[in-house]
């Protein structure tokens, strides 16, 4: 596609607020991308205002009809204490059955599983000689970790890491597998086949092979090659990376960032140049595993809060505060809180609101890694700051990466110029790692351009991916609810779980998805609670709404064919509100 026609047809998006929405943040009685602005410019002149006047749809009824007009005023925030208690009280409302039969099944693969290796290790002691001491070493497992390889994922193995080819984008290619020895190994077909791809966080559709994005990043490695092969401290600075930092810090609304090649690393490597021994780490209890392996390595003493619970956090500060540290009970030097943006095994946002109120009356330093949240949440994209409508500056500092939402690889870690100009000096990422490639640094500079809408000839491409995101997201939450399904998660989220409790069934879910041509990601202990197994929907802006509703039909079928469906009450208006949304 040339340059011309790919400039015709980003004028022909809109923007989100300009359009009539419902609850849901569906569109009322219209097509979401047949009105344009007038000029291309229009949107950064808009994007302007919106930055310091954003806006709020307000709807009148004149003569029986429903008008929408707009006011320059904050868009209220949604209270994490009634989501918490909404999700708390779906739970409750799972049939007792479910929850013992959930359990019982668990306990009855755990016996069995014990009874083969009793038998195993008796008959065939060859096989297992790994887990018994040898020349005086003692076994590199423990014998339930090897338990439970063995014995319950190897016989859901083959739902799990399953190669693909090409572009991770709203379809994938897939190459087909087949195990003759009850998953202990693979062979490979020599079959592909396209699935819709409901597994990969790639929420704004960057992940492309042409395009734009893909032109820029052509045009970077013939003018400045692929890598610099050195660390930024020595030979590994170069003038993209120094533009793009600084683009990534004017994008989430800080005075400076530091670009991490290694997604988990940024976490990993820095926290340990915040925090180190006599510092004290509060941390919720569902974060991710990159944040745990840096607290741990940073020395410090580490707490944990409730999930997302500002009363669980304010407990925990007000008793760590007045015990001091331990033995010595001397105060802290530092107290750092970490919790992520949008979690991504649950769907939720943090109660980043009441985290500043507590921060500005305990003092405590705020760590909000917005992995999945930048680029898909807010109006502009510009993550959970943006969409609690939260000064940046509230918060200390702000991680990212660039795999979810810019199709690329990366994060950084953003705040004002004194923290990151120590981060440069102190942190391992910046001072051992390897710089960013270039390719990587091309792709994220001009994916985040055109989220922006510096990118001239791509203005409003940006802001119609985030369009297509949030509406896509909304559709399909909305969806599974009216057919009866438990999910979690808020509204707006990409990430949708849908709950499946049951063992048997998570295992079950995946492959008949697959044998429908959908590729899900199915999680279950320890990566969740063992009643809380799920299937974790990661919905893009390349996806169509064709695609969505094929999606939704099978789920449907899948889901009357393992009993899923726990909100029967819901279905009868599932047809009248289709209607609606048409």
């Amino acid at each position: 596609m040339g340059k011309g026609k790919r400039a015709i047809q980003s004028y022909k998006s809109t923007e989100f607020i300009e359009q009539a929405r419902d609850a849901e943040g569906l569109v009322l009685g219209q097509n979401p991308f047949k009105a344009a602005p007038s000029t291309s410019s229009s949107l950064l002149s808009c994007e302007t205002v919106c930055e310091q006047q954003p806006i709020k749809a307000n709807t009148e009824k004149k003569g029986g009809q429903q008008t929408v007009s707009e006011t320059a005023s904050p868009t209220p925030a949604p209270s994490s204490s009634e989501e918490k208690e909404k999700g708390s009280s779906e739970l409750e409302a799972v049939p007792s059955f479910i929850l013992v039969s959930t359990y019982l099944s668990f306990l009855l693969l755990l016996v069995i599983a014990h009874m083969r290796d009793f038998f195993g290790k008796l008959f065939y002691p060859e096989n297992y000689v790994q887990l018994r001491e040898q020349n005086g070493y003692a076994p590199m497992v423990s014998d339930f970790e090897s338990l439970w390889s063995r014995r319950l994922y190897g016989r859901i193995r083959d739902c799990f890491n399953r190669p693909i080819t090409g572009v991770a984008g709203g379809r994938v290619h897939l190459l087909d597998r087949v195990s003759h020895d009850f998953n202990n190994t693979f062979e490979f077909t020599g079959r592909v086949r396209e699935v819709l791809n409901l597994a990969s966080y790639n929420y704004l559709g960057f992940a492309q092979s042409h395009g734009p994005c893909a032109d820029k990043v052509e045009q970077a490695i013939r003018e400045n090659g692929l890598t610099h092969g050195s660390t930024r401290a020595e030979a590994g600075c170069s003038r993209l990376l120094a533009e793009t930092e600084e683009m990534v810090a004017r994008f989430v609304g800080t005075e400076a960032a530091l670009i991490v090649s290694m997604g988990y690393a940024t976490n990993a490597l820095n926290i340990p140049a915040l925090v180190s021994k006599g510092c004290l780490i509060i941390s919720d209890e569902l974060n991710h595993s990159s944040l745990v392996s840096g607290a741990r390595l940073s020395g410090a003493t580490i707490r944990v809060f409730g999930h997302n619970n500002a009363h669980s956090l304010e407990r925990e500060l007000r008793r760590c505060i007045s015990q001091g540290q331990p033995r010595t009970h001397r105060p802290w030097k530092k107290i750092l809180v970490v919790v992520e943006g949008l979690y991504s095994m649950e769907g939720e946002t943090c109660c980043l609101p009441e985290l500043i109120d507590l921060r500005r009356k305990y003092g405590f330093y705020l760590f909000v890694d917005e992995a999945h949240s930048i680029g898909a949440l807010g109006k502009r994209g510009r993550g959970v700051c943006d969409h609690f409508g939260v000064d940046p500056r509230e918060v200390d500092v702000l991680m990212g990466t660039f795999t979810k939402s810019f199709g690329a690889a990366g994060g950084y870690i953003a705040g004002n110029r004194a923290l990151i100009d120590y981060m440069r000096l102190h942190s391992h990422s910046a001072v051992y790692s390897e710089a960013m490639s270039v390719p990587v640094l091309a792709q994220v500079s001009s994916s985040m351009r055109m989220i922006m809408g510096e990118d001239r000839e791509h203005a409003l491409e940006g802001q119609q991916r985030l369009d297509q995101l949030a509406i896509n997201s909304r559709y399909f939450a909305r969806r599974l609810r009216e057919m009866g399904f438990m999910t979690l998660g808020d509204p707006g989220s990409p990430v949708v779980p849908l709950l499946l409790f049951s063992l048997g069934k998570i295992p079950a879910f995946s492959r008949e998805c697959l044998r429908r041509n959908i590729a899900v990601v199915v999680v279950s202990y320890p990566a969740t609670s063992i009643i809380t197994g799920r299937v974790r929907f990661c919905i893009s802006a390349s996806h169509t709404r064709e695609e969505l509703d094929y999606a939704l039909e099978q789920v449907s079928e899948i889901g009357d064919l393992l009993m899923l469906k726990f909100h029967k009450n819901t279905t009868t208006a599932a047809g009248e509100n289709t209607k609606k949304l048409q």
